[in-house]
C-alpha cells in the first residue's frame, strides 16, 4: 500500500511538471506569436529599410573592389543607365536612400537631413547610402508606431500628389520604391559585369534567420 502510495505521488509530480511545461511553453509560444504577428510601423518600416540598403551598400562595395581588380575608373559605373531613358546608377542610389528617409520622416514628422545630391564616385555614393542609414536607425520607434491611419501626402511626378494611410504607405509605396532602385543598381552593376549574384543581394536578409 505505501510503495502504491509513493508511486500514485511520482506520477503525479510528474503530471504536474508536465503541466507545468506545457503552460510554460505555450504561453512562450504565444507571447512569441503575438510579438510576431503585431504590425507596427517601426517593424514594418526600419528594419526593411536597414536591410535592403544594407545590401546594397554591401553591392558597391563589391563594385568598388571590382573597378580596382580589373583596373577601371568606377565613375564608368556611376554614369552608367541601361537604357536612355533610364537615370544612371546613381540616380538609382539617390532615389532609394531618399525613398527609405523621407517616407520615415513623412510619418514621424521629424525633419530628415538634407543632403545636396553631389556625389560623383562609388565612394560618395557609400557615404549617402551610410548617411541614410544612420539617420533611419536615429528615429525612435515611439515616433513612427501608434500613426498607422495618419494620411500621408506625398509627391508623385513632378505636379501631381497622392495620399495613403501610412501603413499602406510604407507597405505598397516606399518599400516597393526602394525595392526597385536598388534591383536596378544591381542590374547595372551585374550588366557591367560586377561579380555579383542573388546571395549579395539578399545578403544582409541572412542576420534576420
Amino acid at each position: 500500500m505505501n510503495e502504491l502510495s509513493e508511486f500514485e505521488c511520482r506520477f503525479s509530480d510528474l503530471g504536474l511538471i508536465v503541466v507545468i511545461f506545457v503552460k510554460s511553453y505555450t504561453g512562450g509560444l504565444l507571447n512569441f506569436m503575438e510579438k510576431i504577428m503585431t504590425t507596427t510601423l517601426s517593424n514594418v518600416s526600419i528594419p526593411a529599410f536597414q536591410n535592403v540598403l544594407g545590401n546594397l551598400a554591401h553591392l558597391i562595395e563589391k563594385a568598388q573592389l571590382d573597378s580596382k581588380t580589373r583596373g577601371f575608373d568606377s565613375k564608368v559605373l556611376v554614369d552608367f543607365r541601361l537604357a536612355p531613358d533610364m537615370l544612371p546608377l546613381k540616380n538609382q542610389i539617390l532615389i532609394a536612400c531618399d525613398a527609405a528617409k523621407l517616407c520615415v520622416a513623412r510619418i514621424s514628422g521629424l525633419e530628415a537631413p538634407k543632403f545636396p545630391d553631389s556625389e560623383s564616385s562609388l565612394e560618395d555614393l557609400q557615404s549617402r547610402i551610410q548617411k541614410t542609414l544612420d539617420w533611419i536607425k536615429s528615429v525612435p520607434t515611439n515616433a513612427l508606431d501608434g500613426l498607422e491611419e495618419k494620411q500621408i501626402t506625398f509627391p508623385v511626378g513632378k505636379e501631381a500628389t497622392k495620399t495613403m494611410k501610412a501603413l499602406d504607405y510604407v507597405s505598397f509605396w516606399a518599400l516597393p520604391n526602394v525595392y526597385f532602385h536598388v534591383t536596378t543598381a544591381y542590374n547595372i552593376l551585374r550588366h557591367n559585369g560586377v561579380q555579383i549574384g542573388k546571395r549579395d543581394y539578399l545578403v544582409g536578409s541572412r542576420d534576420l534567420v
